[in-house]
Formats: structure tokens, C-alpha cells, sequence
């Protein structure tokens, strides 16, 4: 093992109410890398570069916060020569996210000449990425924060312009002024609602998170007068795009602000970051290193 990857999913396993957890005793972790020991299949030999991910990893099956891991040769994926251990851990789960939704937006027709993206709960792992990468490609990027000290790290990602979430408006106004061509939510319950009444005509919702809550009520208004679509990301669910989605980040989606937007951390220090990512105090990336 060389590092593992945190991400909010491996933070909600901590609460006794959550079903993310499938079995116990388990080791937590949903993403790690490291080198090869040994292995029974010709496609990997012992010193093979290589990272760990799979949906079950961490969740049915022992996962990534430990210093061996055994898993299936079909959860492995070589690390490309122009990665580090570092970068790879770096860019992991939350980098593949941000990345997928961008596919997922180009797939729906958008485009920079489209207008502002706007990228909610922005400090997250995986809306940093979203907004290097989107930045990268030539999207003007307007961050949503509740955090106003985060404006710095926010412009040093890409950023254009760094707002306040909405306040909340009145349900009985159906629609509210298109302002983005496209925005990405890690958020989830009310904020989205809110979201779906802001967007442009034809505008594209990427929904990839829940940090606000499961639950929001909405109307039919912005998908029947404004074409708005709303499309969930989840990495199961587009397997088949798996192998694309790579070629694009190690391409043209590659980050350009890995080193700002990551923190690496000893393994003495998982508690509290996963404590901190429970309570909305983690800013960008955090990776456990196994060197340390």
C-alpha cells in the first residue's frame, strides 16, 4: 500500500445509522494504491503500479484503510507511467467523479459557448476537481461555497467567481432568473430544487452527491417551459464508460492543481479526517499516506 483515497462515502460508514456498511467487521476505504505483492493471474506481476476501486471495495469486501489489500484482478487498474503514486491517489474516486460528469455533460450537448457552470458545495473533494478540470477545458467556473475563507483556495482551482448559496425562495415561484448553462451539485435535498429553477433553458444538473440531504420536492416547471435535465452520476451505473472516462484525465481532463488541492495525511490522522468531512470542515482532497 502507498495511499488511500478519503471521500464522504467512507465518512458516512462511521454512522450507526447509515446502511453504507454491508458487513461488519470490514476495513473501511473505498479507494487505495500501491504495488503488487503477488498475484495468480498472468495480466499482473509482483512491483505492478497499480490502484484499487471497485463498488464493493470497503463496503462488502475489506477495503483500502489498511497496509495489504486483497482483492479481485478485475478491481485493479494499472497506473498510467506520467502518474505518481501521489498524483493517481490525488485525482482516485473524486477525480474519476468529476471527470464522468463532465463526459456526462459534453454527452448532453454542453459546451463553454453554453454559458457559466456552477459548481455547488465547491470546497468538496469532488467539486474541486470538478472545477480544475472544468476550468482546464475552458468552462467559466462560478463556485458555490458556504464558506467564505475558501475563496482563495476556490480562484486557485479555476474559479471565474465565488458566490454564497442561494437563499431559500418562495415554492410558489415555479422558476427563478436562468443563470447557468450547466451546474454540478454535491449537495443534494433543497439546494437542488433550488438549483433546477436557476438553470438556462436547456440547461444540464449533474447530481453526484447528498451532503444536504436525500430528500428534495420540486416542480415540473424548469423540465416542461426550460427543457432542464437532471442527470445523476454514479460510477456503477456507467461502468461501460470506465475505460473513456481514464484516457480523458490522464488527456485533456487531466487537473492542473493536484498539489493545492490535496492533503496528505498519516494514518494516525484518519479519525478526525473523516470526523471532518462528517462536518463539512474538509476543503479539496484528502489522502492517507502509508509512508508517513
Amino acid at each position: 500500500q502507498e495511499y488511500a483515497g478519503i471521500n464522504f462515502k467512507d465518512a458516512l460508514g462511521l454512522r450507526l445509522e447509515s446502511d453504507v456498511i454491508k458487513r461488519y467487521p470490514i476495513a473501511g476505504g473505498i479507494e487505495c494504491n500501491g504495488s503488487v505483492l503477488s498475484s495468480s493471474v498472468a495480466e499482473f506481476q509482483p512491483g505492478d503500479r497499480v490502484a484499487v476501486g471497485d463498488r464493493r471495495f470497503g463496503i462488502e469486501h475489506d477495503g483500502g484503510f489498511s497496509e495489504i489489500v486483497r482483492v479481485p484482478a478485475g478491481w485493479l487498474r494499472r497506473i498510467p507511467d506520467g502518474l505518481d503514486f501521489l498524483e493517481s491517489a490525488a485525482i482516485g474516486a473524486a477525480g474519476y467523479t468529476a471527470a464522468l460528469a463532465i463526459h456526462l455533460l459534453e454527452e448532453q450537448g454542453g459546451s463553454p459557448a453554453d454559458g457559466d457552470i456552477l459548481v455547488n458545495g465547491a470546497t468538496g473533494g469532488v467539486a474541486s476537481m470538478a472545477i480544475d478540470m472544468l476550468a482546464t477545458r475552458g468552462y467559466r467556473v462560478v463556485a458555490m461555497s458556504s464558506k467564505p475563507d475558501a475563496a482563495p483556495y476556490l480562484h486557485a482551482m479555476g474559479a471565474a467567481e465565488v458566490i454564497a448559496p442561494l437563499d431559500a425562495a418562495d415554492p410558489a415561484r415555479r422558476l427563478l432568473s436562468g443563470r447557468w448553462a450547466g451546474a454540478f451539485d454535491s449537495v443534494g435535498g433543497p439546494a437542488l430544487d433550488m438549483l433546477l429553477r436557476c438553470m438556462q433553458p436547456r440547461g444540464v444538473v449533474l447530481a453526484f452527491g447528498n451532503a444536504g440531504g436525500n430528500l428534495f420536492s420540486t416542480n415540473v416547471m424548469p423540465f416542461i417551459l426550460r427543457g432542464v435535465r437532471l442527470v445523476g452520476v454514479n460510477v456503477a451505473t456507467y461502468a461501460h464508460l470506465r475505460d473513456i472516462v481514464w484516457q480523458r484525465i490522464d488527456a485533456e481532463l487531466r487537473p492542473r492543481h493536484l498539489e493545492q488541492g490535496t492533503h496528505v495525511l498519516p494514518f494516525s490522522s484518519l479519525p478526525a479526517a473523516l470526523d471532518d468531512l462528517l462536518c463539512r470542515r474538509a476543503i479539496g482532497r484528502t489522502v492517507i499516506s502509508y509512508r508517513q
